[in-house]
């Protein structure tokens, strides 16, 4: 798995014509040259925010999947990615805001409030929560708010070509100074997650049985949720709101480790930053005298994933 990963970022810097060796020097031996400063700039900064974003989108999903037991559980599939997208085209449009920087505080309210919205919406009417209600509650979300989002950029065209390229999902541009911003949050969100790895097995299981081991079961749904909250506004701040990468990695890891949370969650993380990495390959060579965004890569390999879990997976 480490060796695909390194052939992935081997194969990420062969697509830019740059050798392991100009990355060193670049770092090492910094000389001002164009070559160095592209790398140290642009090159390695995208690369890292490719991996991170989707480490973090992998994480995120596989949390999701755990303490609702719904394998359609995504931060984008159940609206969280959307909310934190309304979040930020709304205080652009109405504070005027361009840098990215400022984008994670109000990803991170944007996904919390969606995430509450979806939570409710799934545990409303009787009995528990159900997964496809839970699905079904999360696809309106996400439909309102982006149909909020739309209109507001319909509104303000200055907001539209201020973020139009974030919104589809890319990590073009992205540099250094944001993924040290935002690292701190990413850091707790991982660091939560892992906490919770034991306790997000035993929610598998069913709440009476993790009831029954002497778990607080909303203690730990409230912390995972706000692991998810952390992580998924963390992405959405960094590359905008990417789908399906959060589906579709924690059913490949399952396949592989089982259902174990300690082994799901850290090689979700390693696998979802292979993925997207791969993805914004991809992006780059199609057509490369026009970048696609790396969201659109990931929405034509997960979409039909997502169609055939909805007709095999999913029970009422």
């Amino acid at each position: 798995m480490f060796l695909a990963a390194g052939l992935v970022v081997s194969v990420n810097f062969g697509v830019a014509g740059i050798g392991v060796t100009d990355v060193v020097r670049a770092f090492g031996d910094y000389d001002g040259s164009r070559d160095d400063l592209i790398i140290r700039t642009i090159r390695v900064p995208r690369a890292l925010a490719a991996a991170l974003v989707g480490a973090c989108l992998a994480v995120a999903g596989a949390i999701m999947q755990g303490i609702t037991r719904n394998p359609l559980a995504d931060p984008g599939i159940l609206g969280i990615n959307a909310g934190a997208a309304f979040a930020v085209v709304t205080t652009v449009f109405v504070f005027g805001g361009t840098a990215s920087s400022t984008f994670a505080p109000f990803a991170f309210v944007g996904a919390a409030i969606a995430a509450t919205v979806v939570y409710g919406i799934g545990s409303m009417g009787r009995g528990r929560m159900r997964p496809m209600r839970l699905a079904i509650g999360g696809a309106a979300v996400a439909a309102l708010l982006s149909s909020f989002t739309t209109a507001t950029l319909v509104l303000s065209e200055q907001t539209m070509d201020t973020i139009r390229f974030w919104l589809a999902g890319s990590v073009l541009g992205r540099d250094l100074e944001l993924l040290q911003q935002i690292s701190p949050y990413v850091l707790v969100g991982f660091a939560l997650a892992l906490a919770l790895s034991r306790q997000v097995t035993a929610l598998m299981l069913g709440e009476e049985v993790a009831s029954g081991l002497g778990q607080k079961t909303g203690l730990t749904k409230s912390l995972a949720v706000l692991s998810v909250v952390l992580l998924a506004g963390s992405a959405v701040a960094v590359a905008g709101p990417v789908g399906f990468i959060g589906l579709v990695v924690p059913h490949a890891v399952r396949f592989f480790v089982g259902v174990d949370y300690r082994w799901i969650l850290p090689y979700s993380a390693i696998i979802g930053g292979i993925v997207l990495l791969g993805a914004d390959i991809i992006s780059r060579v199609v057509l490369p005298v026009h970048e696609i965004p790396v969201g659109v890569t990931t929405a034509v390999v997960g979409a039909p994933f997502f169609i055939y879990l909805a007709r095999n997976k999913v029970s009422q």
